[in-house]
């Protein structure tokens, strides 16, 4: 009997950046699914694989979604190789294919960290070409096939990385600019900051548009996997067309066709303003945006007033933080002028910077960007606002 039943519902690990589970985690229970475990970069579900597709299509915080297909002891290399060359990989990956294998290894026995990755490629490679004749390819390149080994202590699981490359590659960033916001982190400062769709959304200093892409999505319901054209299960055996392009016509049907309230970006660079217009066309949503060339403080604020959000330099990427404080503080007086009855976000990695704001935060959010411990800092702009 065949290891590989793909209505069987299995552990499926969804993995985010650091401090991003509570995002995950409130999208998975939206779409339906019984959280069955979490720590502090992933969330467990249980999940057939075309629900997999499903989540690669919908999830807007998540990085990956990976099928468990096999655990097991796992006290030596020896043993990996025995354990995932018992799998039946015919029945998965072709054998003119390509396929790829990325691993996390904590184990005191293992000191190359490529090793693992070249055990289990052989035991694929070697149950293949046994079975079938011939060996399929294998090497870096994470467009394809897969898959995923995580090995800890004397235990390892061995998954079908579903979305391939990761779902933070959205597909419509074709115009980076300076020191760009990976979408997912755009993506959940956005949901942290309160945004749902329901009220104008005002992003100076927008860069290469990601938060205004990202909110103009949100606020249409559109399914942010939609704009990719590739996905790691693609390129299996297991794929089912059929049930892609039933998923595909769900998720657009979801989406609201009615335009949102108003959503504005601004930067007072040109090339800014034209990388994000582009960038905005790409993923579908230009119309939904208003593009402003000016400084952030003219940024045009629409009548109702709803959440502005912004991700200004602070200093560890793209300048020295001394030479910011006067922008801090000129975006604490745009807050305090010009904002009365706005909840205003700043999302910052320089805590001597965020003290230059001047205003009292209702909430500071923690994040992570790369390596950077980061804050999303919430204002409520009331009249009279009372500074710190």
């Amino acid at each position: 009997m065949s290891q590989l039943d793909v209505d069987k519902k299995r552990l499926t690990r969804v993995t985010t950046s650091p401090l991003m589970t509570p995002y995950l985690r409130d999208e998975l229970e939206g779409l339906g699914f019984e959280i069955q475990d979490e720590d502090h970069v992933g969330v467990q579900v249980g999940a057939t694989l075309a629900d997999c597709m499903r989540l690669d299509a919908h999830l807007r915080t998540a990085l990956h979604v990976m099928w468990l297909l096999k655990r097991f002891r796992c006290p030596s290399p020896k043993a990996l190789y025995t354990h995932t060359a018992s799998f039946p990989w015919e029945e998965l990956i072709a054998n003119d294919a390509y396929f790829s294998v990325s691993s996390n290894v904590e184990n005191p026995k293992i000191t190359n960290s490529m090793y693992p990755n070249l055990v289990v490629k052989d035991a694929i490679v070697d149950r293949i070409s046994k079975r079938t004749g011939a060996r399929p390819d294998s090497g870096p390149d994470r467009s394809r096939v897969v898959i995923n080994l995580y090995w800890k202590g004397d235990r390892a699981w061995i998954y079908l990385n579903t979305n391939g490359r990761r779902l933070a590659d959205r597909g419509y960033r074709k115009m980076p600019h300076a020191a760009p916001m990976q979408e997912t982190l755009a993506a959940a400062v956005l949901i942290a900051s309160g945004y749902d769709g329901t009220m104008p959304l005002v992003n100076p200093m927008c860069g290469s548009g990601t938060l205004a892409i990202e909110a103009a999505l949100i606020a249409t319901g559109r399914a942010p996997g939609l704009l990719r054209l590739n996905f790691g299960f693609m390129h299996t055996k297991l794929f089912d067309e059929d049930a892609w392009r039933t998923i595909r016509v769900a998720a657009k049907k979801q989406a609201r066709a009615e335009m949102p309230p108003p959503i504005v970006a601004s930067d007072i660079d040109p090339k800014a303003i034209d990388a994000a217009r582009k960038n905005a066309r790409t993923a579908g949503v230009e119309q939904l945006i208003e593009f402003v060339r000016c400084d952030f403080a003219e940024t045009p604020l629409p009548e109702t007033p709803g959440i502005i959000v912004m991700n200004p330099e602070y200093g560890q990427r793209l300048g020295e933080a001394t030479a910011l404080e006067e922008t801090y503080g000129r975006i604490g007086d745009f807050l305090k002028q010009r904002c009365a009855g706005w909840t205003g976000c700043v999302f910052t990695g320089e805590r001597s910077l965020s003290h230059k704001i001047g205003l009292r935060t209702s909430r500071k959010v923690p994040f992570m960007n790369a390596s950077i411990e980061c804050r999303l800092l919430r204002y409520e702009m009331y009249e009279g606002s009372r500074t710190e």
